[in-house]
């Protein structure tokens, strides 16, 4: 089996399409979520819970993937949860009822599970160092740019038809995907049927959680993608509710965040042209705590507003995509062995956190202070990984 039969580029391009399954499959379709309410007639929570069902099948499904794939092969497992995504995404369509609609939601979250983990285990298989980097770096554009567009184009469908149109797109993106991985993904691990026995699966989850070299930058990125995920759940309420803004300026901030993010990917990928990307960690994590301490004065102490709101979460986003790089190759590298567990448990944790900070938003008397203490905690916790791996870090360089 050769080392690399795939490209730097072609896995880039190919694994951001994948990875993308997910974000875009929620971003896309919530501006159908009132026609959808209105269609089955029910109610905005039975409405909302067809996020939610997403998302547990999102973060169970990466665990599950991660694991298989260690012992049936990356590509093998790809094609049976890309299969099961399309699945879901053609219930999603013709589904006839409510109840319906969020079990097909279920099984497309599981299945997209593949799209995050296996895509980041395969750089881990064939890439290192600096290649590494910049494909996870290629990977973060792709993924900034879909909740930064897909809910504008979900929109626009909307004036051609009804909700039926975002679930037609997300079984075009899942076929598309399946077509990639068959044409271009190469087998990077032997299959290993001992892997899968729940024993050997438990114990390379227990070697991962005592591993400082994985959980330091794993908590990093769970800290700060974590945030962003769970901020999704809070700053409608914040905004709308509270400030009082439209949904349309609503919107726009939803894109100054991911447009930063995107363009700021952009940015970094030019640094790596001359600059290790362990190198640019310090500066990330220096703007995240900058950041944090700007949110937590614009929604605890000052009367919050869109400025005051926006802007940290924006430069946060700015400074992490410095960050992410290194810390999610730094990941992946530190067990070459568990790659795939490896890459299930990261993914986790990343939606668990934005999952528990949805959850616990709805403990705050206000959703500034919800804003403020959950997302400010845990960016600050996500740069304070960052740095102290750094640290670390350069001193075993040196």
């Amino acid at each position: 089996m050769s080392r690399v039969s795939i490209s730097e580029k072609q896995l880039g391009l190919v694994g951001g399409i994948m990875v993308a399954l997910g974000p875009l499959s929620v971003a896309i379709y919530t501006p159908a979520l009132p026609t959808i309410v209105a269609d089955f007639g029910t109610s905005d929570a039975a409405g909302k819970l067809t996020i939610s069902v997403f998302y547990i099948g999102l973060a169970l499904g990466q665990l599950v993937c991660g694991l298989l794939a260690d012992g049936l092969g990356r590509r093998n497992v790809a094609l049976g949860f890309f299969t099961l995504y399309v699945i879901g995404a053609v219930g999603c369509l013709f589904a006839p009822s409510i109840e319906a609609l969020i079990v097909a939601r279920a099984v497309q979250g599981t299945g997209a599970a593949a799209g995050l983990v296996i895509s980041r285990a395969l750089v881990r298989d064939l890439f290192s160092g600096q290649a590494s980097s910049r494909i996870l770096n290629m990977m973060a554009i792709i993924i900034a740019s879909g909740p930064a567009f897909a809910p504008a184009f979900g929109s626009v469908m909307l004036l051609f038809g009804d909700h039926q149109l975002p679930f037609a797109t997300m079984v075009a993106h899942g076929v598309l995907t399946l077509a990639l991985v068959l044409i271009f993904i190469p087998e990077a691990v032997a299959v290993d049927l001992s892997r899968i026995r729940p024993l050997a699966m438990t114990r390379s989850m227990l070697i991962l959680l005592r591993s400082r070299d994985f959980m330091w930058p794993a908590l990093c990125t769970a800290g700060c993608a974590g945030a962003i995920y769970g901020q999704a759940s809070i700053l409608p309420f914040l905004l709308i509710t509270q400030v009082g803004v439209s949904p349309q300026i609503f919107g726009a901030g939803m894109f100054l965040q991911s447009g930063v993010y995107m363009l700021a990917s952009m940015w970094t990928r030019f640094l790596m042209r001359s600059i290790p990307a362990e190198k640019l960690v310090p500066w990330g994590a220096g703007m995240v705590l900058m950041a944090a301490v700007a949110l937590l004065y614009g929604t605890l102490i000052a009367e919050p507003s869109f400025w005051s709101v926006m802007l940290p979460v924006a430069f946060y986003a700015f400074g992490y995509a410095h960050a992410a790089p290194a810390v999610m190759t730094a990941a992946f590298a530190s067990h070459p062995d568990r790659a795939g567990a490896a890459s299930a448990l990261h993914g986790f944790m990343q939606i668990g956190i934005g999952f528990s900070i949805g959850l616990l938003a709805s403990v705050f008397s206000t959703p500034s202070t919800a804003m403020g203490v959950l997302i400010g905690l845990s960016i600050v916790a996500g740069a304070g990984f960052a740095l102290a791996w750094s640290r670390v870090n350069n001193h075993k360089v040196a």
